[in-house]
């Protein structure tokens, strides 16, 4: 059986403040990263700042976010970047200063997380006239993304859970895409198949045959309604499957055929007992 591709969780979330050139620098240590997972959404000014929440006071087990408040599209860039992550001495990033912190031999997973306005119409697969007006909404913040990537010389595939976003990447650029499941996975595959994906990233409870099927996660509750490994290996599209935070989901996936698995964890593959 072949390994997945690890996939680094927001640099791996579990051991480091996720998103932050403190965490891409621990995580390329790892000899087992493939890629690491980011999210990006635009600051006021629309600079892409690398933050998954939409707002600077979330919290992470009962931690806040970061020592800054607002939402992150209206918040000036600087004081954005010295927003503190978990308290930790680790800033949030802006998408430029990360990639320049990643080596070449690391792939990244951008995800597009937001645009600048909060209607985004999550995993929903849209008609021909909304399509090219949530296009049109996600261009500006797409082409600032697309051109901070300019410079890295690693491999890059782009991601997200909204149509616009990868209906406007697709206009611009020509780097690999993948169509992030939520909770509809059959619109996620009709996205998928409307742009000719290289990749889907379905959560972990959407893989049929394994103990993770049918559990509560990301949305889905009850056993998956199609089988989006099949389907997907059917079309020559590759299954990146999120988030593993132990050793046992992390060999569930595995033994399923999967071709990447974004773990919140360095290690899990190996500590699986069927390696």
């Amino acid at each position: 059986m072949s390994r997945p591709a690890v996939i680094a969780h927001r640099g791996y979330a579990g051991v480091a403040p996720e998103n932050t050139i403190a965490a891409v620098e621990r995580a390329v240590a790892h000899d087992e990263t493939a890629m690491l997972e980011i999210d990006v959404r635009p600051a006021a000014d629309g600079t892409p700042v690398v933050v998954h929440d939409e707002r600077l006071e979330g919290t992470r087990e009962g931690r806040p976010l970061t020592d800054a408040t607002g939402l992150v599209r209206e918040t000036p860039l600087e004081a954005i970047r010295e927003a503190r992550v978990l308290g930790t001495e680790a800033t949030i990033p802006t998408l430029s200063e990360l990639l320049a912190a990643v080596p070449e031999t690391v792939g990244v997973n951008v995800e597009l997380k937001g645009c600048g306005r909060s209607d985004l119409r999550v995993g929903e697969s849209l008609s021909s006239a909304e399509r090219d007006r949530r296009r049109e909404a996600w261009r500006p913040f797409v082409e600032r993304v697309v051109a901070d990537c300019a410079a890295f010389g690693g491999d890059l595939l782009f991601s997200s859970f909204c149509e616009g976003a990868i209906a406007a990447l697709r206009e611009l650029a020509d780097y690999a895409t993948a169509a992030l499941l939520w909770d509809d996975l059959e619109a996620g595959l009709e996205i998928a198949r409307r742009y000719d994906c290289e990749a889907i990233h379905p959560p972990r409870n959407a893989i049929v045959g394994t103990e993770l099927a049918g559990t509560a996660y990301a949305g889905l509750s009850g056993e998956p309604s199609i089988d989006v490994l099949a389907e997907a290996h059917a079309e020559g599209r590759a299954v990146n499957v999120w988030t593993a935070t132990n050793w046992l989901q992390f060999d569930a996936l595995a033994a399923a055929g999967v071709d990447g698995i974004v773990a919140d964890y360095p290690g899990l593959g190996d500590r699986s007992p069927s390696r």
